[in-house]
Parts: C-alpha cells; structure tokens; sequence
C-alpha cells in the first residue's frame, strides 16, 4: 500500500463520519441567521403575500411570516444536531422555493437568456436567485442521504433499530 493510497483511505474513513458536517454547519447558520432577521424584524410579507405559490398565498401574511420565522430558526437547530435531518431538510427546501417564488424569481422574463441573468447574488432587475439554488443544492445530499455517523440521527438508529 502507498503513502497515496494510505492518506486515501485514511480520507475515506474520515469522511465515512464526517462529510455532510460541513454542509449541515453552512446550512444551519444561513438559515438561522435568516431566522433571527424575521425575528428582531417587522412583517414584509404583505407586500408580496401575491407572489407566494400555492398554498402559502392564500394564508394571512402574518401566519407566513411565523412559519417562515420559525421554521428558519428551528429547523436549522435540528440540521446542526443531526435530528431528524431528511424532514428538517425538506422543510428548508420548501422555505426555500417559497423565497425563490416570492422574491427571487424575476417578475418578467421572455427568454432563457434573460432568466439566466437572475443568476445573480444582487437583483439588477432579473432576479436574484443564485443563493437560494445554491441552498437548494446542499440541502439535496442531507435530504437524499440524511446526517451521516456524527448525528443524533445515526445514534438514535443505532441504540433503538440495532
């Protein structure tokens, strides 16, 4: 065996416990952080309560608002724990597509060109919606796959369904 293929494996156990870490601590903190915003902020929902897809647009703006809120100051705790992770996850997609339909998403677009342009961090008039895609995209493998060893998903699996 070589040095290479030693450090590999050494690599792959290492990552057998630990790989979807990183992604739980980037998700939790930008998410949370979302949270405490709504949280130690006033209700901007009813400015856009039009724009949420179904069902969320016929709920009151205010009851959104707490969802959102809480679901963003919530669900993050429970990625960071490793607790139920795949439905903490989902529920952070579904957040998440709420926010792109709301306000991410550009108002107008007539072609694939101009929709491409709303692949932007800052909306210069065709959306905004690279960051919460980019969102979308890490919460797919905790959503597909779950917390991995360092959970308390993987703990609880292992002392109750053994």
């Amino acid at each position: 065996m070589t040095t290479f293929t030693r450090t590999l494996a050494h690599f792959d156990r290492f990552g057998t416990w630990s790989a979807d870490l990183p992604l739980r601590l980037f998700l939790a903190w930008e998410f949370f952080e979302s949270g405490l915003e709504k949280f130690n902020g006033s209700n901007w929902f009813a400015d856009l309560q039009s724009s949420f897809p179904f069902p969320f647009n016929l709920l009151p703006a205010e009851l959104n608002w707490q969802l959102s809120m809480w679901a963003e100051l919530i669900l993050p705790l429970l990625l960071l724990l490793g607790l139920g992770t795949r439905l903490a996850s989902l529920g952070l997609v579904v957040v998440t597509v709420v926010a792109i339909a709301a306000v991410h998403w550009p108002a107008h677009w007539s072609s694939v060109a101009e929709l491409a342009q709303g692949y932007a961090i800052t909306d210069q008039g065709f959306g905004n919606y690279k960051l919460p895609l980019i969102y979308l995209v890490a919460l797919l493998p905790l959503l597909l796959k779950g917390a991995g060893r360092l959970s308390l998903d993987h703990w609880l699996r292992a002392r109750f369904y053994s």
